[in-house]
């Protein structure tokens, strides 16, 4: 995923154009994986070849210093090598391309590279225009407030020698990719509808002779306003706004390297990437997005391009432990202007603010009930402690409390069963189960304690006292969520209507993490070792490929054969934290291992992985698989650290 926080573009594993968001990262995007993607082909001597035909080995990867792509395409039948580095623009709304073609063989090579673009700026793909400018020489892909600019050359800057555009995928015709197969391009300069384009690079080259060839794709509102950044890049060249772009991450990590200092050596090459692919799904208007990948939609019924208030809580951890303040700030200010007047936050969110799709009904056996997870509130306001804890920011904490902490601390001290004195059923973490849960009453306590010392910090001393009471009295009640009979915390309990609890005691990792993280428990509690073991004994390693599922018969994407479900990335890193905490150190240093091993060639990682075979499955990159293995990494250093 490349991105600069307005425009953000996904390559798939063949280096294709696989998403491409705007203006919002993770909102309207103009190419999507549920049907269409941008093709590149290569004609040579004759015979032409797409890249994503099988022929060509496809390395894909991205440099461990910038946000820039490092892919490699080589065909043994043309002798031919690819190499693209792309970017988008740290400054500018652009994604730029620079291909370089290596021949590899010992005779001269006629070449011909085909660049595709396929947008669908309109709703389903309809009333789009593609229109060939002259004057120079580019062409723009439109659509009200949309205009995308297209252009390319040679690094002796020749333009691209010929160029079609037409008709995608309606009344019939397949695209206007098929007409680079006989390496000729029509010169078709207009058309609306449906529209796609191909540009074409003729390319000399000798025995062992390179050549560059640079792309740039710009988005802007109007026409006018996309030529003017492309002024820029005529006069500087793209090879400048490369390097300016390298320069801006570059300047980015260096806030993060007094800490990176400390990291076993190799573990810092995946936490740099993973820092940059937080900050890639990081809308610069402060929206957090769960995952860019589009690709989840041929198989699910929706996207994860939405900002879930948790999965947001937890991208910002580690940037915020590793000095970065803009961006945690942009986010509580994003999660400021979206609670509810009552003072609780919804199941997720557009980037733009608007309300996300959801699938938690207003219902509940004939009752009224928020369709909300009530975790999602709690860990904004704890992240808020965390802030504070590492910046001293006084006054932007303050300027929260009576607009964010004050109304969520009062809705969750209220949002409680006068029975049980625990908070009441909301929607868990993993969004299927509406229950009292270990994890959210353990979120919410500490929520509530990290509110109360902002009550004492702000002079709001009734706030203070009646938080700590409600907080004083989930520690209390919290032992109904222990199963005596197999001597393991619970995934929680349901409260009836003739004042019973129907427990739900499934063994589930979050019930662990949620009470050492939130402190509802102590780590050497007897009966947290206890549901440590019963984890160990079994959700971890129970599948060939190893790591730790979620809970027990967990069927989300479930496998063949299923085995107790699909191991995930941060189930298994939040086990390693327990271990640290508990000073087996051996085992963490495992787990996290076992993560590097079983990420993407890229150091991306994904949600989940087959169980059988470690393939990625549902969405790659998931952020907050990457924020758990950076804070985890974190920890390892800490604990090196102090020993």
């Amino acid at each position: 995923m490349l991105g600069n926080g307005g425009l953000t573009v996904g390559l798939n594993e063949q280096g294709l154009v696989h998403d491409f968001y705007y203006p919002y990262v993770g909102l309207d995007n103009l190419t999507t994986s549920r049907s269409i993607m941008h093709k590149i082909g290569v004609w040579v001597d004759g015979v032409f070849s797409w890249i994503d035909d099988g022929s060509w080995r496809i390395d894909v990867n991205f440099e461990t210093e910038a946000l820039v792509s490092d892919i490699h395409m080589r065909s043994d039948r043309f002798g031919l090598e690819l190499v693209f580095n792309d970017f988008v623009d740290s400054e500018y709304n652009s994604f730029g391309r620079r291909v370089t073609i290596i021949n590899h063989t010992d005779g001269y090579k006629n070449v011909r590279l085909f660049m595709h673009q396929v947008f669908q700026i309109s709703s389903g793909g309809r009333a789009d225009t593609a229109l060939f400018v002259p004057d120079d020489n580019y062409i723009l892909d439109y659509k009200g407030r949309c205009s995308l600019l297209i252009y390319g050359q040679s690094n002796e800057g020749s333009v691209y020698d010929q160029y079609a555009i037409g008709n995608y995928g309606i009344e019939g015709k397949e695209g206007t990719f098929k007409d680079a197969e006989d390496g000729e391009l029509s010169g078709s300069p207009v058309e609306h509808g449906g529209v796609d384009s191909v540009i074409r690079f003729p390319c000399s080259l000798a025995a062992g002779a390179s050549s560059q060839i640079d792309y740039w794709i710009i988005a802007s509102d109007s026409q006018y306003n996309a030529q003017k950044i492309h002024d820029i890049y005529i006069d500087k060249g793209l090879d400048h706004r490369l390097k300016v772009t390298r320069d801006y991450w570059q300047e980015w990590l260096g806030t993060a390297a007094p800490s990176l200092a400390d990291i076993d050596e190799k573990y810092l090459d995946l936490t740099k990437k993973s820092l940059m692919i937080i900050k890639a799904h990081t809308d610069r208007r402060g929206g957090i997005i769960a995952s860019c990948d589009s690709s989840i939609y041929n198989y699910g019924r929706d996207y994860y391009s939405y900002v879930w208030p948790r999965d947001g809580a937890y991208a910002i951890w580690p940037l915020i432990r590793l000095g970065f303040h803009e961006e945690p700030k942009r986010f509580f200010e994003f999660c400021r202007d979206i609670l509810t007047e009552d003072g609780y936050l919804m199941h997720k969110y557009q980037p733009d603010r608007a309300i996300g799709s959801t699938w938690h009904p207003l219902i509940h056996n004939r009752r009224k009930e928020l369709a909300i997870q009530e975790d999602e509130t709690a860990s904004v306001v704890y992240m808020l402690g965390e802030y504070y804890s590492h910046t001293k920011d006084l006054d932007f904490v303050s300027s929260l409390y009576t607009t964010f902490i004050q109304p969520a601390a009062n809705f969750m001290s209220s949002f409680i069963d006068e029975q049980t004195k625990l908070p009441h059923a909301s929607y868990d973490l993993w969004e299927e189960k509406f229950l009292t849960s270990t994890y959210t009453t353990a979120t919410v306590y500490q929520a509530l304690l990290v509110a109360s010392d902002f009550a004492d910090m702000f002079e709001f001393p009734d706030d203070s006292v009646r938080w700590r009471d409600t907080a004083a009295a989930i520690s209390t009640s919290s032992k109904a969520f222990f199963n005596p009979d197999q001597q393991y915390f619970r995934k929680g309990f349901l409260l009836q209507e003739d004042g019973s609890l129907l427990f739900d005691s499934v063994i589930d990792v979050s019930s662990l993490y949620g009470l050492i993280m939130y402190d509802l428990r102590s780590v050497h509690d007897e009966q947290i070792t206890k549901t440590a073991t019963a984890i160990e004994s079994i959700l971890l390693n129970k599948s060939p490929i190893g790591g730790s599922t979620r809970y027990e018969h967990d069927h989300y994407f479930e496998s063949d054969p299923p085995y107790v479900g699909n191991p995930w990335f941060v189930t298994t890193l939040w086990l390693a934290q327990y271990y640290l905490r508990t000073e087996k150190v051996e085992e963490a240093y495992r787990l996290v291992d076992w993560t590097m091993e079983h990420a993407l060639p890229s150091g991306v990682l994904s949600e989940q992985i087959n169980p059988t075979d470690g393939s990625p499955l549902s969405v790659a990159p998931l952020v907050w698989s990457h924020s758990e293995f950076i804070n985890t990494v974190l920890d390892l250093a800490m604990l090196k650290k102090l020993s």
